[in-house]
């Protein structure tokens, strides 16, 4: 029998990919019950952070459920999630140093995630770089 030469790849549940997913999964409640205070108590205060911390408690959940699932097509969804969160946190990060006035009140993804000790600006790489080396054949 001939041998394989290629290698195969880890599935982005395992190893490392457990801690990542924890990370996610805490990342995602943490959205969502920010999320879900802000918009309960104080929507009139700051919609528009509101709503972005709503927006990343979506995105936190469906890369969570990606990464923990099996198959090509998972795969493409937490690539997909996990690029929307780097993109996210690049631009809400960018447009709350700009434009202090919109921003009245931190959202998840403020000031580069700062709230959350830059977590979110980090997660998103690691993320991507994980989804690289699992990357089905």
């Amino acid at each position: 029998m001939p041998e394989s030469t290629q290698t195969e790849r880890p599935a982005t549940a395992s190893g490392p990919g457990r801690v990542l997913i924890a990370i996610y999964a805490i990342f995602a409640i943490a959205a969502t019950s920010r999320a879900a205070v802000q918009i309960a108590t104080r929507f009139d205060e700051a919609p528009v952070p509101y709503a972005l911390s709503a927006f990343a408690a979506v995105v936190y959940l469906i890369a969570t459920f990606a990464l923990a699932r099996t198959g090509r097509s998972w795969w493409i969804v937490a690539l997909v999630a996990c690029s929307i969160e780097l993109a996210g946190v690049l631009i809400v990060g960018t447009l709350s140093v700009l434009d202090r006035a919109a921003f009245p009140d931190a959202a998840v993804w403020s000031n580069f995630g700062m709230g959350y000790l830059f977590i979110p600006l980090v997660l998103p790489v690691i993320g991507l770089l994980w989804l690289r080396r699992t990357r089905p054949a």
